[in-house]
């Protein structure tokens, strides 16, 4: 590796981190010492994967408020777990900490990078990471945002993730040198304030020895990546009541949306429009469907184009494999997605005139075991 040592081009990067660094809830004051809670560490990590820390910030403190240690959180049931997370997203990290809180309350918090390693949703950079900024161990942490800092600094040709090994080795020594804790923290705040997609370079400690900005091409490196077209889809989303109780699939135990409840959803291309819903408050027993204006949901691979409803029936039916009737008064406490949080906020207000709908008695048969 032709690239100056990583403890001299990366020492401005301590001093810089103490004069510029943000104050966050999961943060220790002293970056010398061990953090004093390594399990508030864990949780950060999990969520700020893939999630921006503004959004973070409120969902790690009542996280902690209700589930202050491993133990409370092993003893929590998977419903109040989710409940908790609801609206965060990617809630397999959930399911993920949860598992690694288990295996910590019951066998305590492991010796090595190894053995993080080996606990449930932490991948080498979550228990890189875990193990520098709470342990104080000189493990390179490569989040996206160190990969970006890195890539300019080294003025790495192509995807720097395919020099992960060598970043890592090339690292080591700057960890143990200018502290694990700080130097590790202090690159991916680097990444996330000032060397982001559109860099700010005036403010950079690093720039006197950043390749890509010596040979003006910091808005090329590193290259962005190309994201495939999500799938369109379009959907009715139905929240269906008899005797008090709503229709909901209960929670699967894999996939993207395992842990939540959902509302039935079903193909709008199957199931075609038939007429127009009429304009009708959801408590009026006369009109019992009722539809609101729909909007497009958005994931990482597909878009959703979500059509609201609500279908108010005398009595319940069997309901087909995977749903059940769950009573009304339960639905704020249980987890949705957001998607289907939004569902569930529209029962409160009344339905639209005039909108296109379904038939009634087709999304019966179709959700029925008949």
């Amino acid at each position: 590796m032709p690239w100056p040592p990583a403890s001299t081009l990366l020492a401005p990067l301590a001093p810089w981190f103490e004069a510029s660094r943000r104050d966050l809830p999961w943060r220790a004051g002293d970056l010398e010492a061990p953090h004093p809670d390594p399990y508030a560490v864990l949780v950060s990590e999990l969520m700020l994967q893939q999630t921006q820390v503004a959004t973070v910030i409120p969902y790690f403190k009542r996280w902690m408020d209700r589930f202050p240690t491993p133990q409370d959180l092993a003893e929590a049931d998977e419903d109040t777990v989710h409940k908790a997370w609801e609206g965060l997203g990617y809630y397999r990290r959930a399911r993920f900490l949860k598992a690694a809180a288990n295996c910590i309350a019951s066998e305590g918090w492991p010796g090595d990078l190894e053995g993080l390693a080996g606990l449930p949703g932490l991948g080498p950079y979550t228990a890189a990471a875990v193990g520098s900024i709470a342990f104080q161990w000189p493990a390179p942490a490569l989040d996206g945002n160190a990969f970006r800092v890195l890539a300019r600094l080294l003025l790495i040709e192509g995807d720097p993730k395919a020099r992960a090994g060598d970043l890592r080795a090339w690292l080591a020594p700057a960890l143990a040198a200018h502290g694990p804790s700080r130097l590790t923290q202090a690159l991916m705040e680097l990444g996330a304030t000032v060397c982001a997609p559109a860099p700010a370079c005036g403010s950079c400690p690093l720039v006197e020895g950043c390749g890509a900005r010596l040979a003006g091409r910091t808005a090329e490196i590193p290259p962005v990546a190309k994201r495939p077209t999500p799938k369109a889809s379009a959907l009715w989303l139905v929240a269906m009541e008899a005797e008090g109780h709503m229709l909901l699939h209960a929670p699967a135990a894999r996939g993207l949306l395992a842990g939540l409840w959902r509302w039935p959803a079903l193909d709008a291309e199957t199931i075609p429009a038939a007429g127009v819903a009429s304009a009708a408050s959801v408590a009026s027993p006369a009109a019992p469907l009722v539809a609101w204006p729909g909007w497009t949901q958005i994931y990482t691979h597909r878009r959703e184009a979500v059509s609201p409803l609500y279908l108010r029936l005398e009595a319940r039916f069997e309901a087909a494999e995977g749903l059940c009737w769950v009573p009304a008064g339960d639905l704020s406490r249980l987890p949705l997605g957001k998607r289907d949080q939004r569902l569930r906020d529209l029962l409160a207000t009344p339905g639209q005139a005039l909108l296109e709908a379904p038939d009634s008695a087709l999304l019966i048969q179709t959700l029925s075991m008949a």
